[in-house]
């Protein structure tokens, strides 16, 4: 078992004067699950191909445990790697697959047996152990995948989308999975997403990228409450938090005919005129009252059973805004309906407009 430090690691492939990872500065603890994640592009492939060394390292430092492993070759890591198309060799069978690693390393075939056996039986995989990968669903193939890993008792795991091929009932069960699994076995895990609700239901941290830059790292309930900046704001939670630019008031901020109370210490860090606030869709309490409340036209209600979504727009101010509200599932508005809310005192999120950095405590 070790910790993974990433020291200023940055990237900069060929050809490109701007990083695809840029300073990246991360302390993983031993036997720690952390989740990397972010849209598109945003540098969290890179960084774990990094610390796999399949990537080289233009700047700073990557260290496994106490080792500087910075520009070894992977095969010196004791890392394993659990890849988004699961990388099985066609020909060989599930138990050949997953042990081929140690066969590589010299290990005898009575060791290697046992070893596959005892991760078979872990992942249910005991009865596919003679099939080829063909004769296989994407979710046993996965599980083969994953204990090829486990076979090879590494210090880190390493898993890239793993889950990305298999359909929405699948990727569900999998991850629950793969979490205690991992939480059994103690391994230092990185795991690459880019679905922030897989993020936040399998990390004990959870680290969003964007641009090659760290936004945050942090606990999922921290950073659902206190997101750092409004890109995080905006990308943590499903369906995301409503972010409105909302004059500043009296003792608050003026939203709709309501003045919300906010923290006085976040107005007084605002640099501008405006600040931006966040209000998470079960945060927004409906009122009957359409003098204080902010009028939502109904366009669109995703029923859920215990609860629903309102996808409404609402006059703020001189702009015309998308908003999402949270109902009980036995209060659904109707489409074309009015709905009047006013966001929850103490619920509320402030940003600075301007630079985007979190105001509030």
């Amino acid at each position: 078992m070790a910790t993974v430090t990433f020291d200023k690691a940055t990237r900069i492939y060929p050809g490109s004067t701007k990083p695809a990872v840029d300073a990246l500065e991360i302390d993983i603890a031993d036997g720690e699950f952390l989740v990397l994640v972010g849209p598109s592009g945003c540098g969290k492939s890179t960084s774990l191909r990094m610390l796999a060394g399949l990537e080289d390292v233009n700047g700073g430092a990557i260290r496994i445990g106490d080792r500087d492993v910075t520009h070894l070759p992977p095969k010196d890591r004791d890392i394993a790697m659990v890849f988004q198309n699961y990388a099985l060799y066609p020909h060989m069978s599930v138990a050949d697959n997953m042990g081929f690693a140690l066969k590589i390393a010299g290990v005898n075939k009575a060791e290697i047996r046992q070893k596959v056996e005892e991760a078979a039986k872990i992942l249910d995989l005991t009865e596919y152990l003679d099939r080829k990968p063909k004769a296989l669903s994407g979710g046993q193939r996965q599980r083969v995948a994953m204990g090829r890993a486990i076979v090879r008792e590494p210090q880190v795991f390493l898993m890239d989308e793993p889950l990305s091929n298999l359909d929405a009932k699948l990727r569900v069960s999998t991850r629950t999975q793969i979490a205690s699994l991992q939480r059994r076995l103690g391994i230092t895990t990185v795991y690459v997403t880019h679905d922030q609700v897989e993020a936040l239901t399998m990390g004990d941290r959870v680290a969003v990228l964007k641009d090659g830059l760290l936004q945050q790292v942090d606990t999922p309930r921290n950073m659902y409450d206190k997101p750092a900046n409004l890109f995080v704001a905006g990308f943590i939670g499903s369906p995301a938090m409503n972010l409105v630019e909302v004059p500043i008031a009296d003792g608050g901020v003026k939203f709709g005919n309501s003045v919300v109370p906010v923290e006085r210490d976040a107005l007084s860090a605002a640099t501008d005129k405006t600040v931006t606030v966040g209000v998470r869709p079960e945060h927004f309490d409906v009122t009957t009252d359409s003098d204080t409340g902010l009028a939502v036209t109904v366009n669109v209600v995703e029923e859920l059973g215990s609860d629903a979504f309102v996808y409404g727009t609402a006059q703020v101010g001189s702009e015309t805004k998308d908003l999402v509200v949270r109902v009980g599932g036995r209060d659904v508005p109707e489409k074309g309906s009015t709905l009047h809310v006013v966001p929850r005192g103490g619920e509320t999120h402030v940003f600075s407009t301007s630079t985007g950095a979190r105001l509030s405590d």
